[in-house]
């Protein structure tokens, strides 16, 4: 599933950073925490990889 917005995006990014041990799962809030709960390193990955720049800032 590709990211719908940059916000999205960036949460991804955060949780996928958790769920690789690379920062704390403890840090995490919101959307994030969410995500890391809830979605497969795989999952994240393919969201967090989604380009920046066809993405608009949030989510209508």
């Amino acid at each position: 599933m590709k990211a719908q917005s940059k916000r999205q995006q960036r949460a991804a990014g955060a949780a996928l950073s958790a769920k690789r041990g690379d920062s704390k799962a403890g840090d995490l809030q919101g959307a994030a925490k969410a995500m890391y709960d809830s979605m497969s390193e795989a999952e994240l990955e393919e969201m967090a990889a989604t380009p920046r720049d066809e993405l608009p800032e949030e989510t209508g």
